[in-house]
C-alpha cells in the first residue's frame, strides 16, 4: 500500500510540475513574434504537455488502485470526497491547456501574457487546497 501511495505521490509531482510550467511557457509565447520562436514554442508546449499527461495518468491510476485495494477510504470522510472532485477540476483544467496549446498551433491565441500570468496560479491554489485536505483532514 505504502509503495502505491508513494507512487501517486510522485507522479502528482509531475503532473503539477508540467502544469505550473506550461501556463509560464504561454506567458512568453505571447511576446514572440518571429516565426523560428513560435515553432520553437509550440515544440516546447507540445512535449510538456505529454510529460504532463503522463503524470496526470499516472496519478489517476495509483489513486483509483489505492480506492480499489481499500475502498474504506471513501468512508474516511468528506476531505476525500472534496479532494478527488478538485482533482476532476485541476483534469478539465489540465484538458484546457491542450486547448490553448491548439490555438497557439493555429496562430489563434487571443489572451495576453497577463491572463496566462493570472491563470498559472490555478494549480498552485487546487495544490494548497488539496495538501491541506489530505494533511489537516478538516472534514
Amino acid at each position: 500500500m505504502l509503495w502505491i501511495k508513494a507512487f501517486h505521490v510522485i507522479f502528482m509531482v509531475s503532473w503539477f510540475a508540467g502544469l505550473f510550467y506550461l501556463p509560464r511557457l504561454f506567458v512568453y509565447h505571447c511576446d514572440v513574434s518571429d516565426e523560428a520562436g513560435h515553432a520553437r514554442f509550440l515544440i516546447m508546449e507540445r512535449k510538456l504537455y505529454g510529460i504532463t499527461t503522463i503524470g496526470m495518468i499516472g496519478t489517476w491510476v495509483f489513486a483509483l488502485t489505492l480506492l480499489v485495494m481499500n475502498p474504506a477510504y471513501l468512508h474516511s470522510g468528506g476531505w476525500l470526497h472534496l479532494k478527488i472532485a478538485l482533482a476532476v477540476v485541476l483534469s478539465g483544467y489540465h484538458g484546457w491547456l491542450k486547448t490553448v496549446i491548439r490555438k497557439f498551433a493555429a496562430n489563434a491565441n487571443t489572451r495576453s501574457h497577463k491572463f496566462y500570468r493570472l491563470i498559472n496560479e490555478v494549480p498552485a491554489v487546487l495544490l494548497i487546497a488539496i495538501v491541506i485536505l489530505v494533511v489537516v483532514k478538516p472534514f
